[in-house]
């Protein structure tokens, strides 16, 4: 934040931080590799090496002050994130901003409104109502979107699987539960010999009751998208 600050104190009043910069700082985004400010309409805009500068067509309503820093409020950085970024991104960006409560569905269907007409908002207002914030991880919000498009039932992020007790014993990514289907995403982790037995130990567990699992990797995901469609219609059906 020293160095924000400093820069902050190069740039003009009325400049936020916004977009990847602000989703970073709110905790829904990585660190961006520049830094993102906005810039009220008709406001010159600073030349400063690293930094981004967007024009605020919208005006931003009630920004926030985190460290000294004017920031743009977390549903204004989740929704123009959703207007620029790939479908698939946007998806995770919203369910991140909501999973880390600093907004919530009501915050982000409000400020879609006001953005009507301008250039990405179609898919943010799309997604809006999709964003669910148990999704655990970016990968989790890409297969859900993905089953969606597909025409697929939408599953039921992070599902508990009880015991005969009635007690939690394990949670799946994805679930449908009428159909005692669950899917999982193995990122590299899971090849790591202590987690490949606790998985298979979790397998077994599952299948003595009923459940059909189906693990899904990146390659899945990003280059045989049709067959896991197909893989996961088969098992509805």
């Amino acid at each position: 934040m020293t160095e924000l600050r400093a820069l902050f104190l190069r740039l003009p009043d009325d400049v936020l931080l916004s977009h990847w910069s602000a989703a970073h700082v709110y905790g829904f985004a990585g660190q961006p590799d520049r830094v993102h400010v906005m810039v009220p309409a008709g406001l010159a805009r600073p030349e400063i090496s690293g930094v981004v500068t967007h024009e605020a067509v919208v005006p931003v309503l009630d920004p926030v002050l985190i460290g000294g820093i004017p920031v743009v409020p977390p549903a204004r950085a989740a929704i123009d994130l959703a207007k620029l970024q790939r479908r698939l991104d946007a998806i995770a960006t919203l369910d991140a901003a909501l999973r880390v409560g600093v907004c919530d569905a009501a915050d982000l269907a409000g400020e879609v409104c006001r953005h009507s007409g301008l250039k990405g908002v179609r898919q943010a207002r799309e997604l809006v109502p999709l964003a669910d914030g148990r999704a655990a991880c970016a990968q989790e919000s890409h297969l859900r979107l993905m089953l969606f498009d597909g025409k697929l039932p939408s599953p039921e992020p992070q599902f508990w699987i009880l015991d005969d007790e009635g007690v939690g014993r394990y949670r799946l990514d994805l679930a449908y539960p009428r159909h005692r289907v669950g899917l999982e995403y193995d990122g590299a982790s899971h090849l790591e010999p202590m987690t490949f037995r606790r998985d298979r130990t979790r397998m077994n567990w599952l299948a003595d009751r009923g459940w059909v699992m189906r693990y899904f990797t990146a390659d899945d995901l990003y280059k045989h998208p049709a067959a896991l469609l197909s893989t996961v219609r088969s098992l509805l059906s």
